[in-house]
């Protein structure tokens, strides 16, 4: 993160952007100012229409990626937050890995960073993997357990949300919930 961040241009941020919200190339790409409203609120909606799972999805955002909007904010060419070359149209699904690419990154994908989110909030956290599903926008299986669950998990994906901005800037501990296994085996 800390070499992307000292690589500049839209797509970079896009990038940045993705990581931090765990979200699909797509929907970050197709993200519309409309969606981030007002952005005091700290959260995007998704449409269903954009939506992988056709379900309007809720993404609490840290404080990173408001201060990468606010960036946006000003080279605004529309409503489209990461806008492409040609005017109304987005940048192309390849202008992330481009970025990766420039960085001699061909280690990395940009939907493993979706992966790499999961692994970290299962290994590093002790949040529930149904707030983990959730944050990944990921449909539950089981029909019986989603016609009982209704709610989004939305202040519980917003403490992960801060937590994973956290690790991404380099921090560790969420919250103190975090114990590395050799640190509790010491004691």
């Amino acid at each position: 993160m800390e070499a992307l961040r000292r690589q500049s241009g839209i797509s970079a941020r896009a990038l940045e952007f993705t990581i931090l919200t765990a979200m699909r190339t797509g929907e970050v790409l197709g993200a519309t100012w409309d969606e981030l409203g007002d952005l005091a609120e700290k959260t995007w909606t998704i449409s269903a229409e954009r939506m992988k799972g056709d379900r309007e999805h809720r993404v609490p955002l840290s404080d990173r990626a408001l201060e990468i909007l606010g960036e946006m904010q000003l080279v605004r060419q529309g409503n489209l937050v990461f806008p492409g070359n040609k005017a109304g149209r987005p940048l192309s699904h390849g202008a992330m890995l481009r970025v990766l690419d420039k960085m001699s990154r061909d280690d990395l994908t940009v939907h493993g960073f979706r992966s790499s989110f999961r692994d970290w909030a299962a290994e590093c956290t002790n949040f529930a993997s149904e707030v983990c599903e959730a944050a990944l926008a990921h449909a539950v299986k089981n029909k019986a357990e989603a016609a009982y669950r209704r709610g989004d998990l939305f202040e519980k994906r917003r403490q992960l949300a801060e937590a994973w901005a956290t690790f991404c800037d380099g921090g560790s501990a969420v919250d103190g919930v975090v114990v590395p296994i050799r640190a509790a085996a010491a004691q």
